[in-house]
């Protein structure tokens, strides 16, 4: 089977080719046109800006995606779309130009959920792969950290989910984000926090909001004020006693070893909650793998403390690949085949967009 699958939930315009045959995955091609220097001006993504991006974008990214694969648009099986959660204008971009393929070609179409997809985004290989038998992975306890979403699953098989906690306000992304925006660093934020805090050490103690909490929800918009007052009531230099240039430079290094305490210190409070309470759910769930996606999943510092508590609990560990964490198609088309080989396929009445889709 050829499918074809397109994502634009957000700001990344995406098309992808997957040739697929019982347990095998054959990624054929995966093709991305970021936003990220359009939304960088408004240090955030405008949905409208991101929507009249993706109108330009989405039939040259699909036509380079088929053209790479070396494959005819007549030679594809099914499509596979996102169709939620995101934002609506980008959404339908995506959504409406699926439909009209799916209606041409006469093949059937499969809606996605952008959420599912992350989950089994650690599965994709390149070039190609095969899918692991369900009693070597499963149950399997998922986190999924990007710059909206901040969730843990309990995956029990193939398409089975139960949703053990989410983000009661910001999520880890937009923690990152915003704390990055209060430093003067440029977006996207999580990988500007994460690099400047490879030069700092994590020695301010900022709180780790529901952590002792029994539950797997997560809050870190506290984390957020919390850098805020700490940027109001801290100064990062010392009076200057003497204006030489080397007074000077002096400063400059000590202003920029405290911003670098404080991004380390915001990505220690951050990894330090996502790590325990994903490996409370391991414990709690028996589970047998550890499954990480979504953007932050790049990070470097949550991949390896997720990987060592795991292992050190005798858990699996798989975190999808830097180039699958962030939106791709190339997962879509995956969670896409899932279905298909299930015949479960969405009539075309029923593509709709929806925004706020939750598994």
């Amino acid at each position: 089977m050829l499918i074809l699958a397109i994502e634009t939930s957000c700001d990344e315009t995406a098309a992808a080719v997957l040739q697929t045959a019982g347990a095998n995955i054959k990624l054929l091609s995966s093709e991305v046109a970021s936003q990220i220097k359009l939304h960088a001006k408004t240090f955030g993504v405008v949905p409208e800006v991101a929507a009249r991006a993706h109108i330009e974008s989405i039939i040259p990214i699909i036509t380079q995606s088929l053209k790479n694969a070396k494959v005819r648009l007549t030679e594809v099986d099914a499509l596979a779309v996102t169709v939620g959660p995101g934002l609506a204008p980008s959404l339908l971009v995506g959504t409406d130009t699926a439909k009209a393929l799916a209606f041409a070609l006469r093949i059937p179409i499969i809606a996605v959920n952008h959420i599912e997809a992350h989950i089994y985004s650690p599965f994709l290989k390149t070039p190609r792969y095969k899918l692991p038998t369900t009693h070597l992975v499963f149950p399997a306890v998922s986190l999924v950290v990007s710059g909206g979403h901040t969730e843990i699953f309990l995956v029990k098989d193939w398409l089975a989910y139960k949703k053990l906690g989410r983000t009661l306000d910001d999520a880890a992304g937009e923690c990152f984000d915003k704390t990055a925006r209060l430093l003067g660093l440029p977006y996207p934020g999580g990988p500007a926090i994460s690099k400047l805090a490879r030069s700092g050490k994590p020695v301010i103690d900022f709180p780790r909001p529901l952590l002792k909490a029994d539950n797997f929800n997560f809050s870190f918009s506290g984390l957020k004020t919390a850098v805020l007052y700490y940027l109001r009531d801290n100064s990062p230099l010392p009076p200057l006693t003497h204006s030489t240039s080397s007074g000077r430079k002096l400063r400059r290094n000590e202003g920029a070893l405290w911003k670098a305490n404080i991004a380390a210190s915001v990505q220690a409070a951050i990894v330090d909650v996502l790590v325990k309470k994903t490996l409370a759910a391991t414990k709690k769930y028996r589970a047998k793998t550890v499954l990480l996606g979504g953007g932050v999943a790049a990070n470097h510092m949550l991949r390896i403390e997720l990987e060592n508590a795991s292992r050190k609990s005798k858990i699996n560990f798989l975190a999808a690949a830097p180039e699958y964490s962030t939106d791709n198609a190339a997962m879509i088309g995956l969670v896409g085949y899932l279905y298909a080989r299930k015949r479960r396929f969405t009539p075309l009445p029923r593509m709709t967009a929806r925004a706020n889709w939750e598994i």
